[in-house]
């Protein structure tokens, strides 16, 4: 979507104040992380005024630095809206010093609760009430609290120092005098604007659909927004349709919004390109924005017209701009282009942009440097792959490169383009073309929140090419105390779901879909680590150690974040010889780096601690024994680290949250101990293989419990887990009515639950079925084959209504009914339905057009199935479906041809068909399969589809049919892929059998 031609270098050159806007952005940077982290610092002074008995002269020296902090914190939002290069030289290193003791003042508030024995042993007990003696205790302690005491005070004389070096930080003037200067000239859009048609690359396609789309008979106005990632092309995409459109319409306008928009000047540009005859002079300020709104319904009342409104950045412009859009009936049409998901659904008719193919991409690369694709040098062939692998198809970026190595002296030089490729990513790039990129992409990092630029800042810990886990990252955010309750009763966790959630929209960070179709996991683009892992680097937010063979910052004596990645053995010990541990909060090391990593010893304030996937005993300076000492760890990821045992005193870790020790299968029971760890919320054990010790019912913090094994005493402790929102527990055989008697009591306490996942073999359905009243925000059930409900389950069939949150639903029955799905399809935002069945009772099930209209993913797999049947306007958002049938009993119910109205699943992507061909011959398996894929290539939307066959058929037995029968032939392709399912299909037949 970008010009092919070879021509110079792009003419996005920075001028001065597109420099200085470069520094400032650095400056806001800066700025956030320092709000950022005086934002977790005041809670917590608070909460030592409010909340513990202190010493007269200590609580003084807390009030005098809670008040001098929020005066700072106030001072350095006016701060961050001046050029760095305006600022006075004091105010700079102010801010600096400002940081270090919001970071120093935190740790030394943290080892205070340290010292009272981690506040309490019960965090939702009254700290006043159950302390008492204790406190006055511990102060007996002199050394421990006249220490602390010191600290605090020598905090409070370098704060004062601080404020009367500035007075009291006077901004506001500088502010004032330099609202002007907070915007720069350079404007990436221009470029897009003025492109020749000929010159652009895999525009075709979404051109074309755009085309479609806004060329009905509707006379109603048609709304399309175009949204995706920044440097995706979307002005260039709305510039060509609005080109090709032009004619057909009696007046048409294109303005750009931005993210600070003058509305005045916006509409007084939309008159002049609508009316340039009548409108000559309208910039004149003579009239404000109301009058010019009325001027703009007057003048497009019964006029055709075709706006395209580029660029929006919040919902509010676009509020403001459609007030101006006359809604007539002349089948005028609008096109906006925005970077935030959440606008275009708003403002409505989202078209997502996508990344160019490879071929597009090489394309566009080897256009900008060479004249076109055939003349790649073939040594430069394999380089130039990998390079167009990290740009992930995004044409800015493609373009950028390219221009970096369009050069003379780089241009034939393999070695300089295995370094580029090697950099992207890396944060190191020093191109101006790479600053240049920079620059564009960070106009959506800078809209962002300062919260939400703190937390993606926070993913540059990460390698490139990284899947993210989303719980893993938040629970991580949440020990770094980035994550703040909005009110009381909002859940930590749920708080930072929505920031996930707000990052993805922005586009910032890519989904990763996972078999359910849920986003369990995010990656960054490399353009975008780049820009992270730069930004991270120049504030000494997180250290990273790799393969460069340098370390993420130019000093890393006061460390606070270390990401340990791939490093080679001789140049490892040279940045960790002379760092500083004492400052460390956060350690995440990679595999194989693990043989990298240092001694626990000594981190005195660590919070996080992440050694997942990591083999423990690869590394010769690592003790596990010594994490039972580090009193300020808040997550401990130990998932996949071949340990058998926990470290007994694990219970000291009074302020620990998240303990993950899954995947390692040697790992039989936890210490009991662990039930000392009263502020755990989130245990993830080994598989149902790991048991647990009695007292589960102390960890009253507890919200998510995954993969126990039901013991009698374990289901009777989950009813004191009052704040549980997630729990997967396995019944084993043995277990017992009073098991379910006992786990149903609990359910009925758990009060906050969201997520119920049973496994094994439940001692009695009928008590689920009839006696439980799940809560309102339940968002997931699922028993698979623990045993089969009679009917919809009474919680269900009460009201379907009511279960508002209720979003994917797998159960078994003992025999599925039509009447059943019609139930099952009122239940309001259902996403995924999987259904068990032991049999199938009509004859041919039919799913009708009645509800599930929000349904993604269905399947229904029955032991002894019959016929199923998608009627006209079922299942109308459906993507992926999964059911079974039997060839034989197929062809003798008269469905030779068969038939399963695949046809009508209008968004169907993926389908997976289990064939049963007990008693049939591989013909008659062949025919089936053939049908399959015919109703499939005829499908509007082309679905993949994916078979699994059984009994397997084995490649001598294909053989053997087509030496009796010379015309027979059967796919050997087909016998491969039966082994090669999709992962929702072999976790869903693990589960069942």
């Amino acid at each position: 979507m970008h010009t092919t031609a070879p021509t110079h270098q792009p003419n996005w050159h920075l001028s001065t104040k597109q420099r200085r806007g470069r520094v400032r952005e650095k400056e806001r940077v800066f700025m956030d992380l320092v709000t950022g982290a005086m934002g977790s610092l005041l809670p917590k002074l608070g909460k030592l005024l409010n909340e513990y008995k202190l010493q007269k002269g200590v609580k003084e020296d807390i009030k005098s630095l809670e008040k001098e902090m929020k005066i700072m914190r106030a001072a350095l939002h006016k701060v961050a809206e001046v050029p760095r290069d305006q600022l006075e030289e004091g105010i700079k290193i102010w801010a600096g010093e400002l940081r270090e003791l919001s970071y120093n003042m935190e740790d030394v508030v943290d080892k205070f609760l340290v010292h009272v024995n981690g506040e309490s042993s019960d965090p939702n007990s009254n700290k006043i009430k159950q302390l008492g003696d204790n406190i006055i205790g511990l102060f007996t302690n002199w050394k421990s609290c006249h220490q602390i005491a010191n600290e605090i005070k020598d905090i409070k004389n370098q704060v004062n120092y601080v404020a009367k070096q500035h007075k009291r930080y006077r901004v506001s003037g500088i502010v004032a005098a330099n609202v002007a200067a907070t915007t720069t000239t350079f404007d990436p859009r221009l470029p897009a604007l003025y492109n020749n048609v000929s010159d652009l690359v895999g525009i075709n396609e979404p051109r074309d659909e755009l085309i479609k789309r806004l060329t009905n008979k509707n006379d109603q106005i048609e709304i399309v927004s175009i949204v995706g990632f920044g440097g995706l092309g979307k002005t260039t995409l709305a510039k060509a349709v609005y080109d090709s459109l032009k004619p057909q319409f009696d007046c048409t306008a294109f303005v750009s919004v931005s993210q600070t928009p003058d509305m005045v000047g916006i509409f007084r540009k939309m008159l002049h390109q609508l009316d340039k005859k009548n409108y000559a002079h309208i910039n004149e300020a003579s009239r404000d924005a109301t009058e010019l709104i009325d001027e703009l319904r007057m003048f497009l009342r019964n006029k055709r017209y075709l706006i395209v409104i580029d660029d929006i950045w919040n919902l509010q412009s676009w509020i403001e701009i459609k007030h101006a859009l006359n809604e007539n009936s002349c089948a005028s049409r609008i096109i906006t282009t925005t970077r935030d998901l959440d606008i275009a659904t708003n403002v409505g008719g989202s078209f997502k942009i996508n990344p160019l193919n490879l071929k597009s991409s090489k394309t566009l690369f080897c256009g900008r440097i060479f004249g076109s694709e055939d003349k790649l040098p073939r040594h430069l062939g394999e380089a130039s792959t990998k390079i167009l692998d990290k740009c992930g198809g995004v044409p800015l970026a493609i373009i950028t490169i390219a221009s970096v190595l369009n050069v003379p002296s780089k241009i034939q030089n393999q070695a300089v383009w295995d370094k580029v490729c090697a950099y992207i990513g890396s944060g190191l790039e020093h191109s101006p073309h790479v600053k240049t990129m920079r620059i564009i992409l960070s106009l959506s990092y800078y809209h962002l929140p300062y919260h939400l630029r703190t937390c993606l800042l926070y993913l540059s810990i990460y390698p490139e090419d990284h899947e993210i886990h989303r719980d893993d990252l938040i629970w991580k955010w949440i020990a770094e105390g980035f994550i703040q309750h909005k009110n009381s009763d909002d859940s930590l966790f749920e708080v930072g779901r929505s920031y996930f959630t707000e990052l993805i929209n922005s586009g910032m960070i890519l989904p990763c879909i996972d078999f359910k179709g849920d986003v369990t996991h995010c990656r960054l683009h490399d353009m975008v680590l780049g820009l992270i892992c730069s930004l991270s680097s120049e504030e000494n937010f997180v250290t990273i150690l790799n393969h460069s063979g340098g370390c993420g910052i130019s000093s890393p004596v006061n460390v606070r974040r270390l990401s340990i990645q791939n490093r080679n053995e001789d140049d490892q010990r040279k940045p960790l010889a002379f760092m500083s541990k004492s400052q460390v909060r956060s350690v995440t090391t990679f595999p194989p780096a693990i043989n990298q990593m240092m001694s626990l010893s000594r981190f005195d304030v660590l919070r996080v601690l992440d050694l997942n996937g990591c083999h423990l005993g690869k590394s010769k300076n690592l003790n596990l024994e010594d994490v039972v000492n580090l009193f300020h760890l808040r997550y401990l990821g130990l998932a996949g680290t071949n340990i058998c045992q926990l470290p007994a005193g694990i219970g000291n870790l009074l302020f620990l949250q998240v303990l993950d020790v899954r995947y390692n299968s040697n790992l039989k029971e936890l210490p009991s101990s662990i039930c000392k760890l009263r502020r755990l919320m989130c245990l993830l054990v080994n598989g149902y293989r790991t048991s647990l010790p009695d007292g589960l019912g102390n960890l009253t913090s507890m919200e998510v419990l995954k993969k126990i094994c039901a013991t009698l005493n374990i289901v009777k402790e989950l009813r004191k887990l009052s704040m549980l929102r997630e729990l997967k527990v396995k019944f084993e055989r043995n277990a017992s009515l009073e098991y379910g008697e006992a786990f149903l009591e609990s359910l009925r306490h758990l009060k906050n639950i969201q997520s119920v996942i049973i496994r094994g073999y439940f001692p009695s359905m009928d008590l689920l079925e009839k006696s439980w009243l799940p809560p309102q925000q339940l968002r997931a059930f699922e028993s698979v084959r623990c045993g089969a409900f009679s009917g919809v389950p009474e919680w269900i069939k009460r009201d379907p209504l009511c279960l508002s949150d209720l979003a994917e639903l797998v159960i078994g029955f003992v025999e599925l009914r039509e009447e059943d799905l019609l139930i099952l399809g009122r239940l309001p935002v259902l996403r995924r339905l999987w259904l068990w069945s032991a049999k199938q009772t009509p004859k041919v099930l039919s799913i009708g057009a009645d509800g599930f209209h929000y349904l993604t993913s269905f399947t229904l797999y029955c032991e002894s199935p019959r016929q199923i049947v998608f009627q006209r306007g079922a299942f109308p958002k459906v993507e992926g479906v999964l059911f079974n049938f039997n060839v034989k009993k197929e062809k003798d119910d008269g469905n030779g041809d068969f038939y399963f109205g695949l046809l009508n699943l209008l968004s169907l992507g993926q389908v997976t068909v289990g064939i049963d061909r007990h008693g049939v011959t591989l013909a008659d398996v062949k025919d089936a399969v053939v049908a399959l894929r015919q109703t499939v290539n005829v499908h509007p939307l082309h679905p993949v589809i994916t078979f699994d066959i059984r009994p397997l058929i084995q490649q001598e037995e294909a053989q053997r049919a087509s030496e009796m029968n010379p015309e027979f032939f059967f796919d050997e392709e087909l016998i491969r892929e039966q082994r090669k399912l999709p992962g929702k299909f072999r976790k869903f037949r693990a589960e069942t059998t």
